[in-house]
């Protein structure tokens, strides 16, 4: 097993990792590494690596196991003497024969590796969930939409309602596991009898054999249509959340239900209108005039203009605050605000007229008090 790597490196994790840190972990990365949304030449390779890894660390005792005997631990094809159990000095208490455990405490330590995680192999089984990215646009998202996506998902076939048998007399039990889906497999090393279990081969682990296959599906069990979905993005949605879509995602297996479809969203930045959170800002400009004398201006809003009054002596980059005018909370929280930040604007080009009249409010302001330069000085003196 010298070409696995550790199950905790693949998922990016350390050991002692808790159940949520693995679930959240094998989503991230099989998000990352699936063939549907990562075109790598090794990304399926990666993903099933991660599969493997996440279905043996999310399961209690199969984790057990690996924590404690590593891949032999897991892995029914690696037995004693195979780079796994085949080292005992290195089992915590034991030294050599006669010292610390015996060979009846290590076959008591082995007792029911392989057997209680896989009783329910022939239950049914949810599927995999999908992953997939969705681009809307700023106000898509600020005040929600509805987007049609197309997907190839596989339904229980309505014919034998996913048995994959023509009746139910077709479905027999499985000769060979006698309908538990798994199979003993006994090895004999240094004069001790292990056993260990594996998914049947005849039946893959269903429990059973079907005699004559429903002719709809061809004993699949399940028809593969594409789809419509309509996809509703609720209002104030950012970038990097995710919506859940139920059963839309891989099939199951043995009548257990389709896995979930996750769509991300990636929201396309606005020309005016920045967010950040829950809050929206913009930049208006204003002459120097109306700064100076004040005005009312109409701002624009995600949700339309509103009238605001600039008062009278209004500074550069000062902001005025729109309660209410920012985004929706997705979740039903207080909704946010719109600041609005005031650029005020020199003109750089004027006529002769604006000139003369420049020149006589600096004329009148010289005759009445210093200048905003003078007084500047005045603060070094």
């Amino acid at each position: 097993m010298a070409d696995k790597r550790d199950y905790y490196e693949v998922l990016e994790l350390s050991k002692g990792a808790s159940d949520e840190d693995i679930k959240k972990a094998y989503r991230k990365l099989a998000k990352k590494y699936h063939p549907d949304l990562n075109k790598a030449p090794d990304a399926a390779d990666k993903f099933k690596e991660v599969q493997e890894a996440y279905e043996v660390l999310s399961d209690p005792q199969k984790k057990a196991a690996y924590d404690a005997y590593g891949f032999a631990g897991v892995d029914p094809q690696q037995g004693f003497g195979q780079g796994g159990f085949g080292d005992f000095s290195s089992f915590s208490g034991f030294s050599g024969f006669g010292g610390g455990m015996g060979f009846d405490d290590i076959l008591n330590s082995f007792a029911g590796f392989g057997r209680s995680s896989h009783t329910t192999s022939n239950g049914p089984r949810k599927g995999q969930d999908r992953f997939m990215s969705m681009n809307i646009d700023f106000m898509e998202a600020i005040n929600g939409t509805r987007k049609t996506i197309k997907l190839d998902v596989d339904e229980v076939c309505p014919e034998c309602l996913g048995s994959g048998a023509r009746s139910k007399e077709d479905i027999k039990v499985c000769p060979t596991c006698k309908g538990s889906g798994r199979v003993m497999r006994t090895t004999t090393m240094m004069g001790m009898r292990m056993q260990s279990e594996s998914v049947c081969p005849d039946c893959n682990g269903s429990g059973k054999k079907i005699e004559h296959a429903c002719h709809k599906c061809k004993g699949q069990g399940y028809l593969t249509k594409k789809i419509e979905v309509e996809v509703n993005v609720p209002a104030g949605i950012q970038s990097g959340q995710q919506l859940r879509i139920p059963e839309k995602g891989y099939r199951g297996a043995n009548g257990g239900s389709n896995g979930d479809l996750y769509i991300e969203f990636n929201v396309r930045e606005h020309k005016y209108f920045i967010r950040d959170g829950k809050n929206i800002l913009i930049n208006v400009p204003i002459s120097a005039i109306d700064a100076t004398l004040g005005c009312k201006v109409d701002v624009p809003t995600v949700y339309g203009d509103v009238e605001l009054t600039i008062p009278a002596g209004t500074q550069p980059n000062q902001k005025f605050r729109l309660r209410g005018k920012g985004v929706k909370d997705p979740y039903g929280g207080v909704q946010g605000d719109q600041y609005v930040e005031v650029e005020v604007v020199i003109p750089s080009n004027m006529t002769r007229e604006e000139k003369e009249h420049y020149t006589k409010l600096k004329d009148l302001e010289n005759r009445q008090k210093k200048s905003v330069f003078e007084r500047f000085k005045d603060a070094f003196k």
